[in-house]
């Protein structure tokens, strides 16, 4: 039913979320034959660093951002990336790329031994900086959100939902120390119980 949460933020046959704004991007690929979905990432992205609103994460995942609009954008230019989804401070989503294609969005990383995660994950950007609280409208959306997900993919448990920064460590860092992962991990573990 669409009035559940769990449900409206699950994909369809073609990989796409109903609750999900979407903003196709061209940066993806096919995941290799063999490579099931079984891992889910969160991410954290703002731009410029430290400051919310406007477009410019959906402009850097179209291929659109104008990089001469501010001096931190220069070292993006050329740049083709993307995530899955995208979920803003208000807590709207906004949908990328296909659950069942490959985003770009985790470069070079390595997850129990398995390396290049983008062939077997999921990628979820949350607009937000290490050391600022994400809002309570983003955890409203990304526990029922992991739900959704989970429930369509089982391979994804909840020993395989992890940060950017746990599968780049010499890279990244986000989601950051701001993020709360016992709140996520409390509402996946719910979300298993009661899918058993």
């Amino acid at each position: 039913m669409a009035s559940d949460p769990v449900e409206f933020l699950t994909p369809n046959p073609e990989g796409w979320l109903p609750a999900a704004h979407p903003r196709p991007s061209d940066n993806h690929d096919a995941r290799p034959a063999e490579a099931g979905v079984s891992l889910l990432v969160i991410h954290g992205i703002s731009l410029p660093p430290g400051e919310f609103g406007g477009d410019a994460i959906e402009r850097l995942f179209c291929n659109t951002l104008d990089c001469s609009e501010h001096p931190w954008f220069e070292r993006l230019r050329n740049l083709r990336v993307s995530a899955h989804l995208l979920i803003r401070r208000d807590g709207q989503l906004v949908q990328f790329v296909s659950l069942l294609d490959r985003a770009w969005h985790a470069g070079r990383s390595c997850f129990n031994g398995q390396a290049e995660c983008n062939d077997f994950g999921i990628g979820i950007e949350l607009e937000g900086a290490d050391d600022t609280p994400y809002t309570e409208a983003q955890y409203d959306r990304l526990i029922p959100l992991a739900r959704g997900i989970m429930r369509s993919f089982p391979s994804i448990t909840p020993d395989r939902v992890v940060g950017h920064a746990d599968i780049a460590p010499e890279r990244k860092t986000d989601p950051g120390p701001a993020f709360d992962w016992l709140r996520l991990r409390r509402g996946i573990a719910q979300t298993a119980e009661g899918l058993s």
